[in-house]
């Protein structure tokens, strides 16, 4: 059983076919992580009361956790469109998404978590953090990280430009 993370994107998109290429034939599980609206308040300036109104809370995690569920629905739909047995599922975040996903990988005895990356460097890494980089470093099972379909390609451009001597 291979856990797939998958928010939508592109890189997201393109974690889903190589899934479908390196594990036929295995079951997958597409999960979404959502954030709970006081983990983003936490971290922004309505945490600190600097914001006179908040919006109803619940009613944001309502959404959010929908919206999630239906980013899961879709990514196993694209699974499936490729071949593979998939269930979805959503997952909220209480501390980050890594550990979200480690959680429910270790949930479903998962042998393998399945992931994107953006290819962010440097300062935008930094700054941003990087969900498969804490994924690799925290995890206890195979992980598989596909590159933005982007930067692959840009890669491959460099490599074919510069080959190795």
């Amino acid at each position: 059983m291979i856990l797939i993370s998958y928010d939508g994107s592109e890189d997201a998109r393109a974690a889903i076919e190589q899934a479908a290429r390196l594990f036929p034939g295995q079951p997958a599980t597409v999960l979404t992580v959502w954030e709970p609206f006081a983990e983003v308040a936490a971290r922004s300036t309505v945490g600190f009361g600097l914001v006179p109104s908040v919006p109803d809370a619940e009613e944001l995690d309502r959404a959010s956790k929908k919206a999630a569920e239906a980013t899961a629905s879709q990514g196993a739909d694209l699974l499936r469109s490729l071949g593979i047995g998939a269930e979805w599922r959503s997952r909220s975040q209480t501390t980050t998404t890594a550990r979200a996903i480690l959680a429910d990988a270790d949930e479903l005895g998962a042998g393998a978590i399945v992931m994107g990356s953006r290819g962010l460097t440097g300062l935008k890494s930094l700054l941003l953090g990087s969900v498969s980089h804490e994924t690799l470093q925290r995890a206890d099972r195979t992980v598989v990280v596909v590159p933005s379909p982007t930067v692959a390609a840009s890669r491959q451009r460099q490599t074919r430009d510069h080959p190795a001597e």
